[in-house]
């Protein structure tokens, strides 16, 4: 398939700065796959879709304040990083920005004490550097004292306090995110109450997402293009939750296409169907039309980037061409697009 099969004309006008007033006053578009009936509803109406013995799959991944403004300390220099992922050894691997400035052995600080510092010790991919943070006490609460959120690139604003609460799930719990699991952001605390209170179950586990979904598709055969490799957990009590859910014949609801793409990595073969296996696991699973899924029933996500990976996902939940009708209809219902836009259930 070719990449501009996922292409759209997005107005800039609609690509959301800010998050909704409230997280469920965001508005939800429903899409029934049997009928093809398009329902325009708000996030907290998502409770009349849910049944007893369904069970959301949430993202219980947290968001790091990734992004670091320091000096070199030889010369005073700016630099800007994002951090991408940590490595086994506690070193992370890091964007920088201007990448001409940092070289290996440079030192960066990024408090006035000089008490958090990265020490550069070697090169990654595409430009990155492997870095050795210098601290003192525990590295997140430093991070989070002097961070800032990793908003994505096509939010045209600095981060602020505020965003530190709202580019972050009411259920994240796990550092370890250089960007929010999206369609996680729309839920309240209230809203998962009802949820419960209905009879569905709720089963988290844990993606960290890394930088390579902001990354774009460069092959013009989609077929062609590699996934970043991602981290993830599921626990026994998750796994079992979404398996019996199966069995007994519930509805395996994903929120994100984070939650999806960890139990559809982690599925395996089952009597005459599939189940989760439960345990650590590195993704890099690449979902799109023709694929078909394994555990995942319905799914619960945002409106996406043309040419992304995401949107070919969800293409491959429903087909190419009405998800691209829908999001037409979006367009000119002016819904709100990307991170801090409104939402769409699959059902």
């Amino acid at each position: 398939m070719h990449i501009t099969e996922f292409d759209y004309n997005l107005p800039e006008a609609l690509i959301a700065q800010e998050p909704a007033g409230k997280r469920d006053l965001s508005r939800l578009m429903v899409l029934h796959r049997a009928s093809g009936l398009i329902e325009h509803k708000h996030f907290y109406d998502i409770i009349e879709y849910l049944q007893e013995g369904d069970c959301l799959v949430l993202n219980n991944s947290k968001v790091i304040p990734a992004r670091l403004f320091g000096m070199k300390k030889e010369t005073g220099a700016k630099v800007e990083f994002l951090l991408i992922k940590t490595l086994p050894d506690g070193r992370w691997e890091t964007m920088v920005r201007p990448g001409k400035r940092v070289k290996e052995g440079d030192v960066i600080s990024f408090s006035e004490d000089k008490l958090f510092q990265a020490v550069v010790e070697g090169y990654g991919d595409e430009g990155t550097r492997i870095v050795r943070f210098e601290y003192e006490g525990i590295f997140f609460e430093r991070l989070e004292e002097i961070g800032k959120m990793p908003l994505p690139p096509y939010i045209k604003r600095e981060s602020t306090q505020k965003d530190k609460d709202r580019y972050q799930t009411v259920y994240s719990l796990i550092d370890g995110s250089v960007a929010a699991p999206t369609a996680g952001l729309h839920f309240t605390e209230e809203l998962l109450e009802k949820a419960k209170k209905k009879g569905v179950k709720i089963a988290e586990v844990t993606l960290h997402v890394g930088i390579g979904t902001f990354r774009p598709v460069k092959c013009d055969i989609i077929e062609e293009h590699t996934m970043h490799f991602e981290e993830y957990e599921i626990t026994s009590e998750s796994a079992q939750i979404i398996n019996e859910t199966k069995s007994t014949g519930g509805r395996i609801i994903c929120v994100g296409t984070t939650s999806c793409r960890t139990i559809e990595s982690a599925a395996e073969p089952y009597e005459d169907d599939f189940r989760v296996k439960p345990g650590f696991g590195s993704t890099g699973i690449f979902i799109y039309p023709g694929y078909e899924f394994k555990i995942l029933d319905s799914l619960i996500t945002n409106f996406h980037l043309p040419k992304s990976t995401l949107l070919m996902l969800i293409s491959a939940l429903y087909n190419k061409e009405d998800i691209l009708k829908a999001y037409s209809i979006a367009i000119d219902e002016k819904y709100r697009f990307f991170s801090y836009g409104d939402a769409m259930l699959i059902i």
